[in-house]
């Protein structure tokens, strides 16, 4: 049993295709997908970013692992604004410290 409450897939997405997340871009989710899994490091690290400094907490974990985000903690840090520090904290609390 999951303590993670993700948004309902029908209700991640508006009409064309775009994930809430994503309002200020036009790429589909399916674009983000691809882009996060197999872009170059710079490329992931920013939508990584992103993902997490715009989504709840609980649909980043619908795309990532937080080994994925440990990863790449060094390069996703400048796009989390104030987002930083709960995402340390988090990552320190499940002992995957980045």
């Amino acid at each position: 049993m999951s303590v993670l409450n993700p948004t309902p897939p029908h209700l991640l997405v508006d009409g064309k295709g775009r994930p809430y997340f994503l309002w200020d871009m036009d790429m589909t989710l399916g674009e983000f997908e691809i882009a996060l899994r197999d872009g170059d490091r710079v490329e992931r690290a920013y939508l990584l970013g992103k993902l997490m400094r715009q989504a709840k907490p609980d649909d980043v974990f619908t795309f990532v692992t937080p080994e994925a985000i440990r990863e790449l903690w060094a390069d996703v840090q400048p796009w989390l604004g104030r987002t930083r520090e709960f995402w340390h904290w988090l990552m320190a609390a499940w002992k995957v410290k980045p």
